[in-house]
This record gives C-alpha cells, structure tokens and sequence, in this order.
C-alpha cells in the first residue's frame, strides 16, 4: 500500500511539473506575441525627431494648419520609392496609423501626379518596408484609366508599383477621389499581413491588401513622397 501511495504521488508531482511546464511556455508566448508598436502623436509642426532621406522638411503653415511641407531632393537616378522621412523611435507590427496629408507636384514637373503617403514597419537601413500612397492628380482625371491608379500599395525593395501592376493587375490599386494640394484623411490598419487603407473617413476601406508581401514584420514608420512630389504632413497618430 506504501508503495502505491508513494508511486501516486510521484505520478501526481510529474503532472503537476508538466502542467507548470506548459504553462510557462504558454506565458512566454503570449509575451512574445505581445504588440511592439509604440504610440506615435506628432503634430508634424518641427522637425524634431524626424529623419529625412532624399527629402527636405520645412515646418510651415498650410491651409490654416500647421504642418510639415516634405519635398523632392533626390539625386538623379534615385528610384521611385527613395524618398520619405523617418519617424525616429517609432516601432510598428500592428496598430493604426492615422495622419492628414495633401499632394502636389514641384512647379518644375507639371506632370507629375502628386505622390504622397505612409511607409510602415520599415527596416532600420531603409532597404525594405510597406507602403500606401495616393496620387492625387489622378482622382479626378478626365482618363479612366488613370483614375483607377489613384491609390496604391507597395512592398519596397522587391514590388515596387511597376512590377505589381504588370504582374498583378488591379490588385494593389484601386480608385478614390482626390483633390491635389488639399488636405486628405488617411488611415492604415495592420494585423500580422493584412493591411486596410481608408481615405475621407470612409467606413469602408479603399484599397484591402490580404497578403503583406514581406508578410509579418516590424519597422519605423515613416512620412512618403516620390518624384517630384511637394506634400504636406499634419496630425500623425500611431496606435497599438
């Protein structure tokens, strides 16, 4: 009887241990997979903590705001997607991402669409993130065709817009009405590889990217503009 009472504790203890086991590592995960985004909340009125890459930053006032005005710098030869300002210190996986912004072209390239947005979870070096932008010439285009590229997703280095339009088409653009160098609402929405891009207030989103193409990641978010591009920032809010 000793002996089976002996045994039946050990056998008690064992599951007990297990148990803890589990439990531990169960703990340890869900600390792991805990959100790392840091809220963001810049009124984009300075510089200050800002990191321009082929861009100048000017605080000024626009439209009765104060904002930050982000213009082309970039040397010739510099690709689409090199130029955009780092937010210093901002760390993003998932959240919300909310900011005001309104496009326009440099008066020396009257053709140009007016190219402004959002990267996000971009790489300390800058050589890879996810990116939304507008074209804000295109929203009210009298041509169709380029009304359906008002909005677009890119995933820099390997997708920028040209590949994904070839290979994928209409998949990563869609339209929304815009007006250039007026203030416009944006919001992006980002759990593990799916992304939302809402514009106006809109209940429903304007372009929805189920398959992020670096998949899971995280970064710095960051303030785009491509070539040519003379935009403006206002109200930055970042949010778990």
């Amino acid at each position: 009887m000793y002996t089976k009472c002996v045994s039946a504790l050990k056998a008690t203890s064992l599951t007990l241990v297990s148990i803890l086991a589990v439990a531990v590592a169960l703990q340890s995960n869900v600390v792991s997979a805990a959100p790392r985004t840091r809220a963001v909340n810049l009124r984009l009125d300075s510089d200050e903590g800002l990191k321009p890459v082929n861009a100048k930053i000017e605080p000024v006032t626009f439209r009765g705001r104060k904002a930050l005005r982000v213009s082309d710098t970039a040397p010739e030869g510099t690709s689409d997607a090199g130029r955009y300002v780092i937010v210093t210190g901002s760390d993003f996986d998932d959240g919300v991402i909310e900011v005001d912004l309104a496009g326009d072209h440099v008066p020396s390239a009257p053709g140009s669409r007016g190219f402004v947005g959002i990267a996000f979870r971009v790489a300390p070096d800058g050589s890879r993130f996810e990116c939304f932008y507008l074209r804000t010439y295109n929203g009210r285009s009298e041509d169709q065709l380029q009304r359906n590229h008002s909005a677009q997703y890119i995933s820099i280095p390997e997708f920028p817009w040209n590949r994904l339009r070839e290979e994928f088409p209409a998949k990563y653009e869609s339209y929304v009405d815009l007006v250039p160098n007026e203030w416009i609402k944006v919001k992006i929405e980002v759990r593990g590889e799916q992304a939302r891009l809402y514009v106006h207030d809109a209940q429903q989103p304007t372009l929805i990217v189920n398959n992020l193409l670096h998949g899971t990641t995280s970064g710095a978010v960051a303030l785009f503009i491509s070539s040519n591009s003379l935009a403006h920032f206002s109200n930055l809010r970042v949010s778990p």
